[in-house]
């Protein structure tokens, strides 16, 4: 990364002609996100946070906008944007691969670009726990990574997904929207399909991918009644499933998941998903007190007989205090990852304090650390 934190002035805004110049750029500034809007400076995201890329920079303009977008989608990108509006794609130049979104809105094209690392990590890299790996190691049942949009689900299911790909001799299938990181066959055959580009949806290609004889099947995105339905079923039929959702801890996770089902299905759902479930992997990203990066912070909950009997029970709210308890078994709660990282100096106390469930407990200890 440069030394400073924003662009040198001899890389004015105004001479960048084409998306990829603002791409190189957030590179290396390290940024995770580019926004280039109507009526807005360029903005980038870095290690958490929106911020103009240039302090003084003139707003974009509609015909700006327009050009960065005729600049760089193709024929076929750019009918489908005029004909629904929006358009969702990896972009990749020589320089990287981006999570794209570009919108029609009342004021002209919105552009947003998710800076996709070049580099497939580790779990090791991630500093995941290394009881994690044993999620990896079953050949049937259901894995999920949760968090929010920017989490970094992604690379912490690409990871799983590589650890697989590194100890085991299986098949595995991946299924996303779009492709992010591009995992090259190891020790198994891998096969990547992208939503919109190669099949019509998650549920169609997880319907497909049961007939492609799978081992371990990674859906990015778990987001329907359809989808989740299949990946119950495939994690009960000898497939190993790993999927993500939008949600925040393991008792919404669940909550989440059995919800989306008709009320007359659900207690068969329960009991298949008590079965089914290995683990569950919630996460934050937080930026770090001295400003450089963001840090992990974990929710862990391992399936055991007490977890099963909540899920089967339908007592979710139990789950906390299971995952309290279950720390012999790799269990974490999300507050005390806040904690061990506040009382590290990784993260401050106000940062823990915004993101705990449990804010009086929190504010004990925060207070504490600082009388």
């Amino acid at each position: 990364m440069s030394d400073s934190t924003t662009p040198q002035s001899q890389a004015n805004e105004t001479s960048l002609r084409h998306v990829d110049e603002y791409l190189i750029l957030g590179k290396e500034y390290d940024a995770s996100d580019i926004h280039l809007s109507v009526n807005s400076p360029p903005i980038w995201r870095r290690y958490g946070t929106l911020s103009p890329i240039w302090p003084d920079a003139a707003p974009l303009t509609a015909a700006d906008t327009e050009r960065l977008v005729r600049g760089f989608l193709a024929e076929d990108r750019m009918h489908h944007l005029e004909e629904q509006g929006d358009v969702d794609f990896a972009y990749a130049n020589e320089h990287g691969r981006f999570r794209t979104s570009v919108v029609r809105q009342r004021l002209g094209y919105d552009l947003t670009f998710r800076i996709i690392s070049s580099q497939l990590r580790t779990m090791d890299q991630l500093g995941l726990p290394e009881n994690l790996k044993l999620l990896t190691q079953y050949h049937n049942g259901l894995v999920l990574v949760t968090g929010s949009v920017g989490s970094g689900k992604s690379t912490t299911l690409a990871a799983l997904v590589q650890e697989i790909n590194r100890a085991r001799r299986d098949h595995i299938i991946t299924l996303e929207d779009p492709i992010e990181y591009v995992i090259e066959s190891q020790g198994c055959h891998v096969t990547q399909r992208e939503v919109h580009t190669h099949t019509k949806s998650f549920a169609n290609a997880l319907r497909g991918a049961l007939r492609e004889d799978p081992d371990v099947i990674m859906v990015g995105e778990m987001r329907d009644l359809e989808t989740i339905s299949l990946a119950i079923t495939a994690s009960e039929t000898g497939h190993l499933v790993l999927g993500t959702l939008h949600t925040a801890n393991a008792a919404r996770t669940l909550d989440r998941l059995l919800d989306v089902f008709p009320v007359d299905q659900r207690e068969q759902i329960r009991i298949m998903v008590s079965e089914s479930l290995r683990g569950i992997i919630s996460q934050q990203l937080i930026p770090r007190a001295d400003g450089q990066g963001r840090a992990l912070a974990l929710e862990i909950l391992m399936n055991s007989p007490a977890v099963a009997n909540i899920i089967r029970e339908s007592k979710t709210f139990m789950l906390p205090g299971v995952i309290q308890t279950g720390r012999r078994l790799g269990m974490k709660l999300m507050d005390d990852s806040l904690i061990e990282l506040f009382q590290a100096g990784i993260i401050t106390g106000e940062e823990a304090l915004a993101r705990a469930e449990q804010k009086k407990l929190v504010a004990q200890i925060v207070g504490a650390s600082a009388a």
